[in-house]
């Protein structure tokens, strides 16, 4: 999981704090992954430094809110269209961006489908070449069956993504649950203890 990828795709949503974060990306994933809520803030303060995230003032309680700038947003919405993966990725890469861009109101959904099922079919059609040893014969074959298994969880998502009325929603808000513990300012004048 693009950990920094995934936080710029619910950022789209408007502005929220690190916990909340935290939350939303096992809520959109359906907990396929679990990240460390420590990534979650380093990812975000890279993310500020690299000008893609900004301060977006505090919660009424004091939690900082993170906001995304204008090139944040250009590469939220980039990532959630690119196919591309690195080797050995490739199944992971795509439920996880499938699964959050279904969640996003404001991604169309069918492009994103669209996107990875000429992905994976391209992908069936250049291993039509003769294998030249026992092993690249059984990777041709598991390469097979996941581009298959793909393809038919495509058509799984176009289905419920159609059926929007019939089943549980797929498009979430960003959720309104107040958790327990997240990143608070350290008063003016102290330091803030190693940790």
């Amino acid at each position: 999981m693009s950990v920094r990828n995934s936080l710029l795709a619910v950022l789209t949503m408007g502005p929220a704090y690190g916990f909340q974060l935290h939350g939303e990306l096992a809520r959109r994933t359906g907990g396929r992954r679990s990240v460390n809520v420590g990534q979650i803030y380093a990812t975000l303060e890279r993310l500020m430094t690299q000008g893609a995230v900004e301060s977006a003032g505090t919660t009424a309680d004091g939690l900082p809110l993170y906001g995304l700038t204008d090139t944040g947003r250009t590469e939220a919405v980039a990532w959630l269209h690119d196919t591309r993966s690195s080797s050995g990725d490739e199944w992971n890469d795509m439920l996880e961006r499938v699964m959050i861009a279904s969640s996003l109101p404001h991604i169309d959904l069918t492009v994103v489908v669209a996107g990875y099922r000429s992905a994976w079919q391209c992908r069936l059609a250049a291993q039509a070449t003769e294998p030249d040893s026992g092993q690249d014969q059984l990777a041709d074959a598991a390469d097979a069956a996941q581009g298959s298994a793909a393809l038919a969880w495509l058509t799984e998502v176009a289905g419920l993504a159609g059926e929007q009325g019939d089943g549980p929603p797929l498009h979430r808000e960003l959720s309104g649950l107040r958790p327990k513990r997240g990143r608070r300012p350290a008063p003016a004048g102290s330091s803030r203890p190693p940790g």
